[in-house]
């Protein structure tokens, strides 16, 4: 047996007379002629193959399938009223859910006051953040996990698509009272003699350091995977280290100076990566301009 083929101004029509139990006013309520609105409740009755209405000049009532039929349409119109609801809060903004994945140095840096902005203009949409290092980021906009990524990498990935977003310079951090500090803008060679901390082989701050060393080789003394840790172990003196300028947050500290290098070769890119098929949300996309407008703006 085909399965009837209903509209909503079927439902709604047979809601109304069901209510009213008067085609008169029925039909008012749908704001339809009379003969327009019978035909309308007969088409149903031959979508459904059975009378749903009991009537004569006097009355119109409901049949036992009418009955039976009233309950699930009227649940079928709240349901579909509810959806569209939903749907418009989610157009507009009001709901909705974005994932975004970053470097942990952007997470922790001026992501924040992004989260800030964007949660005051939409306070209804739901934000999650992966604070991974570069491939786990882009692996997660891959699988469909992240909605977009902030990484290091540029390389082309299938069905990835990849935005440049910003560059990044690097510093020179080391204690006040090391030889360094005096230097205005120190070159890489000038950094060689002296005892280095180094970020783990897997960051994206090592590989775009030892790309522009090569093939000189910096003096390590440590390998540390938090830029924390790293601003902990120049301040005690075992050694200076290299960051970009979009971790300067995390040497801070009234024992410690900066210096950008005169490197101009040495730099990181930052990258906004996300599917290449498909559009994104209209919450993801919300965050989506925010973030590159932000990134464009406080780039260093």
């Amino acid at each position: 047996m085909a399965q009837p083929n209903l509209s909503l101004r079927q439902l709604r029509a047979f809601l109304a007379l069901a209510d009213q139990r008067s085609f008169t006013q029925a039909a008012a309520t749908c704001h339809l002629s009379q003969p327009a609105f019978s035909a309308l409740i007969r088409t149903l009755e031959g979508e459904l193959n059975t009378r749903l209405f009991d009537r004569d000049t006097r009355s119109v009532e409901l049949t036992a399938e009418g009955r039976l039929f009233a309950a699930s349409a009227r649940r079928l119109v709240e349901d579909f009223g509810a959806a569209l609801v939903d749907l418009n809060d989610h157009v507009e903004r009001r709901k909705g859910r974005v994932h975004i994945a970053a470097l942990p140095s952007l997470a922790a840096g001026w992501l924040p006051a992004v989260f800030a902005e964007f949660r005051k203009a939409w306070p209804g949409i739901e934000i999650n953040l992966s604070d991974l290092l570069s491939d786990a980021c882009v692996d997660l906009v891959r699988s469909g996990k992240a909605d977009f990524a902030l990484a290091s990498t540029g390389v082309s990935h299938a069905g990835l698509s990849t935005r440049l977003v910003c560059t990044d310079r690097f510093y020179l951090v080391c204690r006040k009272d090391h030889p360094l500090a005096a230097e205005a803008a120190p070159t890489l060679k000038k950094l060689a003699p002296y005892p280095f901390i180094h970020m783990s082989r897997n960051s994206s701050v090592r590989q775009a350091l030892e790309a522009a060393l090569h093939p000189q080789q910096a003096n390590t003394v440590l390998e540390v995977d938090q830029l924390a840790t790293a601003a902990g172990m120049v301040e005690a003196g075992l050694g200076i280290s290299v960051v970009p300028a979009l971790t300067l947050f995390h040497f801070e500290r009234k024992t410690l100076v900066t210096r950008p290098l005169a490197a101009s070769g040495l730099t990181r890119k930052i990258y906004l990566v996300r599917r290449q098929e498909g559009s994104l949300s209209a919450a993801a996309q919300a965050l989506h301009d925010l973030v590159v407008d932000t990134m464009k703006a406080r780039t260093p």
